[in-house]
C-alpha cells in the first residue's frame, strides 16, 4: 500500500487526479486546495455543480480547518454515525473557492477506510471525493464499472486491492446550520 501512497501524493501534490477507493464507491479526487486541479475534475466529470464535490478529511481537527463555523452537534453526529455521513457544513474556508457554493459551506466526511486514511494521513490535507463517472451518469461502485473516459483522463488509478469493504453506495448527507439546524439531504 505504501507504494501506491506515495504515488498519490506525488500526483496531488503536481495537481493531479487520482481514481481511488473509499469506504462507500469509487472516486475521483484531487487537492481540495488547489483550484486549478478541482476545475480538472469539473472539466472530466462535464460538470460545474458546486454540490456535487465533497472533501474527506482524515479527522475532526482536519475539518475543522477548513471550516470555521461548523456547530458541536454536527461532529457529535459523525461520531455516532454507523454508515458514511458527508456532513454539509457551514463556513468554508482555504479550500479551491469552486468547491465551495454560495451558501459558503462544504461537504465534509471522514472516511472508515485504511486506503484512505493513511493517503490523508501522509498527504495533510483534504482531499476531493466525487464520485467516478460523468456526471448524469450511473455511479460506478467498483472500478469495472467506471468508464474508460474516466479512467484515461486522470493522472494514476489506484490498484482496486485496495479497495476494502465498501458500502458500494453514496453516503447519506446531512446539512448542518450555524444554529443546529439539520436537513436530511440523501438517508
Amino acid at each position: 500500500m505504501q507504494k501506491a501512497i506515495e504515488k498519490c501524493i506525488e500526483v496531488l501534490r503536481a495537481g493531479g487526479i487520482i481514481l481511488y477507493p473509499t469506504d462507500t464507491v469509487w472516486g475521483i479526487g484531487c487537492d481540495a486546495t488547489n483550484e486549478a486541479a478541482v476545475q480538472k475534475i469539473y472539466a472530466l466529470k462535464q460538470s460545474h455543480d458546486k454540490h456535487s464535490m465533497l472533501c474527506l478529511c482524515r479527522d475532526a481537527d482536519m475539518i475543522v480547518r477548513y471550516v470555521n463555523r461548523a456547530p458541536g452537534i454536527a461532529f457529535e453526529v459523525m461520531e455516532l454515525s454507523d454508515k458514511p455521513l458527508t456532513a454539509i457544513l457551514p463556513g468554508a474556508t482555504g479550500v479551491a473557492p469552486s468547491l465551495i457554493p454560495d451558501e459558503g459551506t462544504l461537504g465534509v466526511r471522514i472516511p472508515q477506510h485504511d486506503f484512505c486514511q493513511a493517503l490523508l494521513r501522509k498527504f495533510g490535507k483534504p482531499i476531493v471525493s466525487t464520485s467516478a463517472n460523468i456526471s448524469g451518469e450511473a455511479t460506478a461502485k467498483r472500478l469495472k464499472e467506471v468508464a474508460q473516459e474516466i479512467i484515461d483522463g486522470v493522472d494514476y488509478v489506484v490498484n482496486p486491492r485496495f479497495e476494502g469493504k465498501p458500502t458500494l453506495k453514496p453516503s447519506s448527507i446531512i446539512k448542518f446550520g450555524e444554529g443546529s439546524e439539520i436537513e436530511i439531504i440523501r438517508q
